[in-house]
């Protein structure tokens, strides 16, 4: 339990912007001794009965040498991140000044922080639930609008509360079944068992959602791998630079020009793309180093979430665009795009009803390009980051997540054989076992260790 981890009586201090040269650097002290510190070295020695969340300039003084002009801004237990005095020191940016400051606060008695220990009090000290311990990281890490957003629910408590309610509501039946047991002699019913059987419907239900709300936290957290596959010189490396918007990829009339995959990134409406231009595909090649750029391209597809496959529009027939797509049939992951329709000698091709699903462009001229982001943007989203709620993007919640499904549908089991109360308060409980370990509310120092290890140092 969370109540049994060691607690702190240190005082730690860490950089809390990016290490390296800057216009302004922060310093962080946070522990019971933080304003005591501060205060020994700071000019104005009256900081020490400052009140909360007040600035105060003056320097940063050690043996009478002025170490720099700084900003000092102070916040007293319990109202700070961390619960505990927190002290932030606002100095000028060169790395000589940061570290001749964090070495004379260790003089004075604090400890260099570890890895997350100041999310981690704050955890300790009631501030946040893992959740949104866990979204703070997230929130750094966040390289597009989506992921910010995902982040920014999560750390407001959006998951946490839908875990609370849930949690609340099996915590009643729990105590009335635990109440049934202590007077089962006297043979009375407190808990209404078609009452938890629609309860234990209704969470079986809201599990299987947040579950699957993980495929898109996946895609939102970690990007999409699209692999643009085709055959040689059907304008794959046109293609990436016409997405890309620049010329990344060397183009070419020449057929197998690209030997080896190229990666790069692109941002679509909040989600990043991981566009991978593969080496163009035929079935004979005499060049031993272009036939390991093929099977380098098989791999990408085989590892790819999203396969663009693309093929030459102006020398594919109808019928060889149908039979390709008979050979790819159930492949959800495809995307067909029929290239150079600019230059297509049969112009109907866009007017066939059996390809209404593949999206014609013109590479080169960067012709309906934006359709094909939309399509991209379709098949892998959706309307998902439109909908409210919770979106899971942690594997840890999901292994819990999972482990609760389990137990949830043991309860069920349990009322449809009408089994006995104890049995049935053994399954509650493990259900809530599972939704602690989701929130924190059952944890251990060695799980925490791990989870906030992956912190940046000095948040």
């Amino acid at each position: 339990m969370r109540e049994n981890l060691s607690s702190w009586n240190d005082t730690i201090v860490a950089l809390a912007t990016a290490p390296g040269l800057g216009a302004i650097a922060v310093i962080r002290l946070s522990g019971p001794s933080a304003i005591t510190m501060i205060s020994g070295v700071f000019s104005k020695k009256s900081i020490a009965t400052k009140a909360s969340h007040t600035v105060h300039f003056g320097k940063i003084i050690n043996d009478k040498s002025v170490l720099d002009e700084v900003v000092v801004t102070i916040y007293r237990a319990p109202k700070s991140y961390t619960g505990e005095e927190v002290v932030e020191i606002s100095c000028h940016g060169s790395p000589f000044i940061q570290d001749s400051i964090l070495q004379l606060l260790q003089a004075k008695g604090a400890r260099l922080a570890k890895p997350g220990e100041f999310t981690q009090r704050a955890f300790l000290n009631g501030k946040l639930d893992l959740t949104q311990a866990e979204a703070v990281a997230d929130l750094i890490a966040s390289s597009t609008e989506a992921a910010r957003k995902t982040a920014l629910y999560n750390l407001k408590g959006g998951f946490s509360s839908d875990l609370h309610v849930m949690r609340e509501k099996l915590i009643k039946f729990s105590a009335l079944i635990e109440l049934e047991l202590d007077f089962s002699q006297e043979d009375v019913a407190f808990a209404n068992k078609k009452s938890l059987e629609l309860l234990v419907h209704d969470l079986q239900e809201k599990t299987k959602t947040l579950l699957l709300s993980f495929q898109l936290g996946n895609v939102i957290k970690h990007g999409v791998q699209v692999a643009i596959v085709g055959k040689p010189n059907a304008g794959k490396s046109t293609l990436l630079n016409a997405l890309l918007n620049e010329n990344r990829a060397l183009v070419s009339e020449i057929p197998g020009t690209t030997r080896d995959t190229v990666e790069e990134y692109l941002n679509i409406q909040g989600v990043l793309y991981k566009l991978i231009d593969t080496a163009g595909i035929r079935h004979t090649t005499t060049d031993s180093i272009e036939q390991m750029g093929i099977e380098k391209s098989k791999e990408k597809i085989l590892a790819a979430d999203i396969v663009i496959a693309l093929f030459d529009a102006s020398a594919t027939t109808a019928e060889q665009i149908k039979e390709w797509k008979q050979e790819l049939l159930g492949a959800e992951k495809i995307i067909f795009v029929g290239n150079k329709i600019d230059i297509a000698i049969n112009s109907t091709l866009e007017n066939d009803n059996e390809l209404s699903d593949i999206i014609f462009i013109a590479a080169k001229d960067k012709q309906n390009i934006l359709a094909l982001e939309n399509a991209l943007h379709q098949k892998v989203v959706g309307d998902g980051l439109n909908k409210e709620g919770t979106i899971v993007t942690n594997s840890r919640h999901v292994a819990s997540l999972k482990r609760l499904l389990f137990a949830l549908n043991d309860i069920d089991t349990g009322l449809a054989d009408n089994v006995t109360g104890d049995l049935l308060a053994i399954d509650i409980n493990h259900a809530l076992h599972y939704l602690g370990t989701i929130t924190g509310q059952i944890t251990n120092e060695d799980q925490l260790d791990f989870i906030f290890s992956k912190f940046c140092i000095g948040k």
